[in-house]
């Protein structure tokens, strides 16, 4: 029936806001930007109806949540950064009936997940920064989907992702765009040094294992990565302990996808953390290499106390 027409890995750096603004971070971010209108436009080109966006800065302790509330408008400030984003004005729309039709198939497949429509639940800023950008004038509906996960393991989140192509695909009459909502290496500036960091990564190490990484995205080794990424997660210090990039590779059929990055917005640093936009073709694929809910101990990595 439906169709997922898109897949993208984003960055959501609330400098991005910062960079619209008059002071010393102005135009900073403008390739960031860019790219978010670019995958907007490629949307809007696709047919695409919906936005599901897997929010690394929604933070859950149980189950998986997606909030599909019909309409959000509000005032946003960051309470993780609000000397970053402050009053920052949103409003577009949910879609309730995919929420529930998401739901419903992720939880008959064995990864439990609650749909809110009747919520007062907010979106958080790694739904609102790319909607600023993409959807200013609310063309596409939006649903996020909790993915700083606090007891998940990473297999799970990858069934997930899958779960979700699969509902739409069988129960949804419209086209979908996925986006992993999140970072690379996510270690943030010590405080005190945030200036100096500014636009850098935290540590050479870290810069270089990101660009090994983003390689084997662009080269399509897939086996090597989904294999090495629960230790990636945790001696990366991925951003949500990569579970929007676990839900993102499940959608995109795992170990056995075979496309490759398109680059769109280059690896950047900010803050301390590495930063990217790409986007990645959706090939035809049957789930088998999706990782089973008895998968190996490598595979079901859950970070635990590994959380910063």
């Amino acid at each position: 029936m439906g169709k997922l027409a898109l897949v993208a890995k984003i960055t959501h750096v609330p400098s991005m806001y910062l960079s619209e603004l008059d002071g010393p971070q102005k135009g900073s971010r403008q390739s960031a930007i860019d790219g978010h209108i670019e995958i907007g436009k490629r949307c809007r080109e696709l047919g695409v109806d919906t936005i599901v966006v897997f929010d690394t800065h929604w933070l859950v302790n149980a189950n998986y949540h997606i909030n599909c509330a019909p309409h959000f408008k509000g005032n946003y400030t960051s309470g993780e950064l609000p000397h970053f984003i402050s009053n920052m004005e949103f409003e577009y729309d949910g879609n309730p009936e995919l929420g529930k039709i998401l739901a419903a198939e992720c939880s008959k497949q064995g990864v439990e997940t609650l749909a809110h429509d009747k919520t007062s639940l907010g979106p958080e800023y790694g739904t609102i920064v790319p909607m600023r950008y993409m959807n200013e004038d609310r063309h596409f509906k939006v649903i996020s989907v909790s993915a700083l996960c606090t007891v998940h393991y990473l297999n799970d989140s990858a069934r997930l992702g899958w779960a979700m192509r699969e509902a739409i695909e069988k129960h949804y009459d419209g086209t979908v765009a996925f986006f992993a909502s999140g970072s690379l290496s996510h270690r943030f500036a010590q405080n005190g040094q945030a200036p100096e960091f500014a636009n850098k990564v935290w540590s050479p190490f870290l810069e270089t294992l990101d660009h090994e990484v983003v390689e084997m995205w662009k080269r399509g080794d897939w086996n090597t990565f989904c294999e090495m990424l629960p230790e990636y997660a945790a001696k990366g210090h991925g951003e949500g302990f990569m579970h929007d990039t676990a839900m993102m590779l499940g959608a995109l059929g795992w170990s056995d996808y075979e496309g490759q990055a398109e680059i769109l917005t280059p690896y950047f640093g900010s803050s301390g953390t590495g930063q990217i936009n790409c986007v990645f073709p959706v090939t035809e694929q049957d789930g088998s290499a999706v990782p089973g809910p008895q998968a190996s101990v490598t595979a079901s990595f859950a970070p635990g106390s590994s959380r910063l």
